[in-house]
C-alpha cells in the first residue's frame, strides 16, 4: 500500500466532492491495471 500511496499520492488533492470521487476512481483503475500487469497469464493445454 505504501508504494501505491507514493505512486498515486497519499491524499485527495481536489476540494470538490465529485472531483474527489473521480480522482478515487482513477486511482482504483490505475491500481487494478498495475495489478493486472503483474499477474501471470496461463493457457490451458488440451
Amino acid at each position: 500500500m505504501l508504494r501505491v500511496k507514493k505512486l498515486l499520492g497519499g491524499l485527495l488533492s481536489l476540494r470538490d466532492h465529485n472531483a474527489q470521487i473521480k480522482e478515487t476512481y482513477i486511482m482504483i483503475k490505475t491500481l487494478n491495471k498495475l495489478t493486472g500487469l503483474s499477474m501471470l497469464q496461463t493457457k490451458e493445454i488440451v
